[in-house]
Parts: C-alpha cells; structure tokens; sequence
C-alpha cells in the first residue's frame, strides 16, 4: 500500500513503465526522472509487460505458499477448546504442546479472540433476539440494592465512615454482629424487548403479591402509550413461579414465560439494563440518604427513556420506537 510520501503512486508507476516500454528509456535513466533506484523501475517495467496497467497496483503480501501453517486439524482442536472449555491462549497451548502466540494467531483469524463473543454457557457464538413490535414481550426481574445510611455510605465516603452512619442510623434491628440492619431496596424492573423502555418501582420485598401489583401498574403504564403488552418474560423466582402470578397474568390476558435455570443471557436486556440503573442511578452520585435516591429514580427514568440514546434503538431514546407506534411523546 503507498503511503502519503510515496515517490510512485499507481499513476506514476504507468508512467515510469511506458516509459520504459513503450518510449526506450533505459531504466537508469528513468529512475533518475522518477528519483528511484533502477532496479524498482526495473521492477515496474517487467510488471507492465506481463499483466499491463492493471499490474501497477499494490499486491497482497501474504506469501503464495506457506508449509509451516497450523494444520487444518490443530486450528480445530483450538476452536473447540474455546468454545467448550473458553480457554485463553496460554492454556490452550499448553494442552496442545503449542506456542501461545500460534493460538492467539488462530483465534484472531477464526474470530474468537474475544471471550465477549462467545455465549458462557454454550460456548457457541451470541445469537441475539428482538421481537418485531413494542408489547410483544417485555422482561420483568428484581433489582436489590443495599439501604443506604444516613450521612452516605461506603462507595463514596469509605469503609470507616460508613460504618459510623450505619451505627448513627435510627430505627434500625441488630444483626448478630450488633450492627445496625440497613435492610434491602428491592427495585422491580420492566423494559420492552422491542423498544427497550423501562419502568420501575422500589419496594422493600419481592413477594408474588408485590411482584404482580407492579406487573399491573407497568401494563396500565404501557397501555396509556398505546402498547398492549402480549407476553411477560421472567426468570425462575419465586413469585414468578406462583400461582398467583399465573392467574393475573391470565387476568391481564398475557402469556407468562420463563428462562431455562441458569440462563440469565435469555433475560439478557433486563440484565444489561440493571447496569446501566446502578451506574447511572444507584451509584452514579453520592446520596445521603435512602429516601434521597429513591426519589431520584423517576428523573433518571425519564432521562433514560426519553434522552439517553441507546445503541439497539439507532442511537436514538428508546420512546421514539414507541412514538413510532402511537404518535405521542408522553
């Protein structure tokens, strides 16, 4: 490939050949127009004879025959010891009497150089999915999150100081430790697997009970944007798998499914989007108090939904996808 100060581009390198060619230049005599060597305008004429114009650009510099590549069988060996076993290179080599950076050659020609591209549990490459239309199937799950003390806690003001609020905290029970119980945020989540839109709602349990009020508020909220919700994904807890969550998902007229044990990666938006809540949310700022951060949580909710672009929407708020459907922006 030529570079920016190259003395023969393609088009001068033609010109130095017809020289050569077709006018009689010698090629010491054209090297010297062209301030080259004359064995590359040697070089350059040869080429012209044999394959015209089209052979003045840049060849490939992989070599024509190579006896010392790694066997077709071996390459194998290596791929399936990544997808199985999701073996680095070092390891690999180790089993297969190879060098580590023969592996890593072989992984970077097959792809696999990255662990994030192969799924944890199969070994195989990530299939992703997405349904066609907002409502067609939304994601439910449970977010907990440690109660935070009053004065801060630890993330932000350290492990001792931390400490010290949760003893100056009031109304709190005793652990065996004599420690005051901070007890526990349980952040019911709900995101659209179409549009990725999310909504929310803390609570200090995750029973069916609580599990299925939230189902019904988040459906009443998606349907006032115009979305009638068809099917609800949840994992294997509890509450999802009571009969109560099966009756009023009935009620609601929505088909409840769950993931296989095990499998997070189905589930796998609700999962991402809990990321992006306690970095953004949970603890992308300092809080003095519980009650502080849950109020700000329908902010960053809206931030999220309606400002924050998002990379599965086209780099676009996931509520365009819903405006899309029903023309509002509410």
């Amino acid at each position: 490939m030529t570079h920016a100060n190259a003395a023969l581009t393609p088009k001068h390198r033609l010109r130095l050949a017809r020289a050569v060619v077709e006018q009689g230049w010698t090629p010491a005599y054209a090297a010297t127009v062209f301030n080259v060597s004359a064995p590359t305008a040697r070089k350059w004429a040869d080429r012209y004879l044999v394959g015209g114009p089209a052979a003045m650009e840049d060849r490939s510099s992989r070599p024509h025959h190579c006896p010392r590549r790694t066997p077709a069988p071996v390459v194998r060996k290596i791929v399936h010891l990544r997808w199985k076993k999701r073996l680095g290179p070092v390891q690999i080599a180790g089993r297969l009497g190879l060098a580590a950076s023969t592996v890593h050659a072989v992984l970077v020609r097959c792809r696999l150089n990255r662990l994030s591209h192969v799924d944890r549990a199969t070994g195989e490459p990530i299939r992703r999915y997405e349904h066609d239309h907002p409502g067609s199937l939304i994601h439910v799950d449970v977010k907990k999150l440690g109660n935070i003390p009053d004065g801060g806690g630890h993330r932000y003001v350290g492990r001792p100081q931390g400490d010290k609020h949760r003893a100056a905290t009031p109304g709190k029970p005793k652990n065996a430790h004599h420690n005051p119980k901070m007890g526990t945020a349980f952040v019911h989540t709900v995101i659209d697997d179409h549009s990725r839109v999310a909504y929310a709602e803390i609570h200090d349990d995750e029973t069916a009970a609580t599990a299925i009020a939230v189902l019904r508020n988040a459906t009443a909220w998606f349907a006032a944007r115009g979305v009638p919700v068809q099917r609800v994904l949840s994992d294997n807890g509890s509450a999802y798998r009571s009969h109560a969550w099966r009756e009023a998902c009935a009620e609601l007229g929505i088909t409840p499914k769950r993931t296989r044990p095990y499998r997070p990666q189905t589930n796998g938006k609700i999962e991402r989007f809990h990321r992006t809540l306690a970095d953004g949310w949970a603890y992308g700022r300092m809080f003095t108090t519980e009650t502080a951060r849950r109020k700000a949580l329908p902010a960053w909710l809206h931030e999220y939904n309606h400002h924050r672009p998002h990379t599965a929407t086209g780099s676009r708020p996931p509520i365009t996808r819903l405006n899309n459907l029903s023309g509002q922006y509410s």
